[in-house]
């Protein structure tokens, strides 16, 4: 572990079992949100973690507090770990612009990338229903935006720069061009390009930045606006993607940390040319794997070298004004893979490992235990607090043995370091994908970690 200042954990005492009662807000309908609401305050930024990609309840509960943010304090735009073409099909729907606007269903139906159950699922439906319901009937101001952070769609990327550029931008006609057929031979398999960079290390790197300098150069041509966006902040926002998505599959063949740090430095990148877009007042919500949000100082990925989005997002707009919630459960079941690319399917989730956050407040809360806990500010929490050991917190992938849960699967993490709140949901229940999961080769959402 870095210098987190956490002590191992050595089991539970009663101690312990007071502690977490006593800090324990019970969790069933919206209102119980309110001191998590009451501990955001002023704050910009929120950041809604999970720990699986396909569980139910994370899903419906981040919707929730999702929808308090943006009808009761003003939110602007939801960034989540997807594709940002994909999602911005999504975000011209829930805000009825472009040129052909769908509704959001057909608009998640879309997702081709695996595992697309990621998006394309019921509970999230459910949310950009209400988002489209709550933009048509807002009456001032920009519409609440969905909008992808991601960084694999390297392809799909390339082919709306080339449809922007005719219609739109001439004059980056032949960049795109140039770009584009540098990639081509690799036949949208950006794992064979990365095999290819390790040989050949500067790739296609020289045509992606040419690109990317030439869309830029393009500046107050255009001013349709797509949502709160215009089609050029689109195109090149796509052609950052490009640049980021050509980085990290070379990276990625090397191993280590450094590409996961290229994808999480690009989503919060892209984050912060969001809040520009929308304006000095703007507030934003990210949604993705506790992973990715809880910051990385306080688990074991610091000392790996590995940063994080929550780490990031703490450092560039100072502490104060973000507010990282995690989440965690005991036991139930998830949708999730048995290999890359497979089918999905519902797989139980065991009980969680002695010694492990959710086993300790499972232990603490019994069966019936849905609970918020909103955490005090670090330097005020007794040096023998729960929220300052070292346990481990239970991470799902997309990929998923429940017979080697035991031997993985865990974070070792300072709990009350690593977030600002925690929801735990004891018994969790399968996400429901709208239709069954693609097999498709070429790019695929949280390649190689699964989340």
């Amino acid at each position: 572990m870095p210098a987190t200042d956490g002590t191992p954990a050595t089991g539970p005492t009663s101690t312990t079992v007071n502690d977490i009662r006593d800090a324990a807000h019970p969790l069933h309908a919206t209102g119980d949100l309110d001191p998590l609401l009451a501990h955001i305050g002023d704050a910009r930024h929120v950041l809604i973690g999970e720990a699986s990609h396909g569980t139910s309840e994370f899903y419906r509960w981040r919707a929730e507090l999702t929808r308090r943010l943006i009808a009761e304090d003003g939110f602007s735009f939801v960034a989540v770990e997807g594709d940002w073409p994909d999602c911005h099909r999504v975000h011209l729907a829930v805000t009825r612009t472009g040129q052909q606007p769908v509704g959001p269903i057909e608009a998640l139906r879309a997702y081709r990338r695996w595992p697309t159950w990621m998006w394309a699922n019921e509970e999230v439906a459910e949310f950009v229903r209400w988002l489209r319901r709550y933009n048509d009937e807002y009456a001032g101001g920009a519409p609440a935006g969905f909008h992808g952070m991601d960084v694999y769609s390297l392809w799909d990327s390339l082919f709306a720069i080339q449809d922007y550029a005719r219609e739109y931008a001439p004059d980056a006609l032949e960049a795109a061009q140039r770009a584009y057929e540098c990639f081509e031979p690799y036949r949208e398999d950006p794992h064979t390009y990365a095999w290819a960079g390790a040989t050949l290390p500067d790739g296609c790197r020289a045509d992606v930045v040419a690109l990317l300098a030439n869309l830029r150069a393009q500046d107050g041509r255009d001013t349709t606006p797509a949502g709160a966006l215009t089609e050029q902040f689109v195109a090149e926002q796509n052609a950052a993607v490009v640049a980021e998505a050509e980085r990290y599959y070379r990276t990625v063949v090397r191993g280590g940390g450094e590409s996961w740090n290229v994808r999480d430095h690009h989503m919060v990148d892209t984050y912060d040319r969001l809040l520009r877009a929308y304006g000095p007042q703007a507030k934003g919500v990210i949604w993705a794997h506790n992973t990715h949000l809880g910051d990385a100082r306080f688990t074991d990925m610091a000392a790996s070298g590995m940063v994080n989005v929550g780490q990031l997002m703490r450092q560039r707009h100072g502490p104060d004004g973000v507010v990282l919630v995690g989440m965690g459960t005991h036991r139930g079941t998830v949708t999730a893979a048995d290999r890359w690319e497979a089918p999905a399917r519902t797989l139980d989730v065991p009980p969680a490992r002695d010694g492990s956050v959710e086993a300790e407040v499972h232990g603490a809360l019994g069966d019936h235990g849905d609970s918020l806990f909103v955490f005090s500010d670090p330097a005020e929490q007794p040096r023998d607090s729960w929220l300052r050991r070292v346990y481990g917190h239970r991470a799902i992938g997309v990929v998923y043995d429940p017979a080697r849960e035991h031997r993985g699967n865990y974070v070792p993490s300072v709990l009350g370091r690593r977030y600002d709140a925690f929801l735990y949901l004891d018994r969790t229940s399968a996400l429901h994908p709208l239709r069954p999961a693609d097999q498709r080769t070429g790019e695929k959402e949280a390649y190689p970690t699964g989340v």
